[in-house]
């Protein structure tokens, strides 16, 4: 099996690169939009083949390379794609992100640098601001694959995506898990039906969100019309908003790493609830579900994650 994370860098790209970079994910996105715009109406589903008969002369002219075409297709296709599976009207890119593979880009984890090709064949050096927990991928089993360049808000993001093989273990039990309001509660089980183990994890982060988040919309409330154009309250809102996001990401995590060190610990493997069924009991309570909804699928995801590359 092969397990794959995603580590985020901020960067800066020295004077006179920001705007060849900036320039070369605009143009991405709008290539890419052009493309969904094409084939959004049509009802079949195009191939990469005839994606590349169709589009690649033009994305040339505009000075991509053949790589850089391959992605756009890629990114097309995913989008409409996932479009279409939730039943959406037709996608509007809006954030200026592109996706990189292996034979555009130049990594040097030593000094911190990456070079990426970007329009005309043009190089552009950006120079990565590593942390530790970097560190872990950089042990030699794993292999860093493709790469996104992201621009928001005036800052450079690197999206690295890391892949390696690991080997799965043989489950001796089965681990389910229950994810309620305020705390997650799990039980272990043999694979003969045995009760071996039941527990709870106490859990505060939803509820604190929750508060900050009720707390930002009453102050939206407060100017239902210009609500905006306070300088303070667009301060405090945005500061609430933040708290709240990095709450949940935190207490995500924290359940998901103590749910993952009971199931190794038992050599269960993690039954997790479906959420279909959470939305429609909740879809009354507007807030609530919504921030329920959405920690609910994080500490899934989270799960996921932690096991896979630990071959759980």
């Amino acid at each position: 099996m092969r397990a794959k994370a995603t580590v985020r860098v901020e960067a800066v790209v020295p004077e006179g690169g920001e705007g060849l970079l900036l320039e070369f994910v605009r143009v991405y996105r709008d290539a890419t939009q052009f493309i969904i715009d094409e084939i959004w109406c049509l009802e079949k589903t195009f191939s990469t083949r005839n994606l590349h008969e169709a589009f690649y002369n033009r994305l040339v002219k505009l000075g991509f390379r053949a790589h850089h075409a391959s992605e756009i297709y890629k990114r097309a296709k995913e989008t409409i794609k996932a479009t279409r599976k939730n039943n959406g009207s037709k996608p509007v890119l809006r954030r200026l992100t592109a996706r990189i593979s292996t034979y555009d880009y130049r990594i040097d984890f030593n000094v911190g640098t990456l070079r990426v090709v970007v329009l005309n064949n043009r190089w552009v050096e950006l120079r990565l601001k590593l942390h530790k927990h970097l560190n872990k991928y950089l042990d030699g089993s794993w292999r860093l694959d493709e790469i996104q360049v992201s621009y928001r808000s005036g800052r450079i993001y690197v999206y690295l995506a890391f892949s390696k093989e690991v080997q799965l273990r043989e489950p001796r039990a089965v681990m389910g898990v229950d994810l309620n309001f305020n705390n997650i509660t799990y039980t272990v089980i043999d694979l003969y039906g045995n009760l071996v183990s039941m527990g709870l994890i106490s859990f505060r982060g939803l509820s604190r969100a929750l508060h900050l988040k009720k707390l930002a919309e009453k102050l939206q409330e407060r100017y239902p019309r210009s609500w905006r154009f306070p300088r303070w309250a667009r301060r405090v809102r945005a500061r609430w908003l933040r708290r709240a996001k990095n709450i949940l990401t935190d207490s995500s995590h924290y359940i998901a790493k103590k749910l993952v060190e009971i199931a190794r610990e038992y050599n269960a493997v993690i039954v997790l609830e479906d959420l279909e069924k959470l939305k429609n009991k909740k879809k009354n309570i507007r807030l609530s579900w919504k921030s329920h909804l959405w920690c609910y699928r994080r500490i899934q995801t989270y799960i996921e994650y932690k096991t896979s590359n630990r071959g759980s």
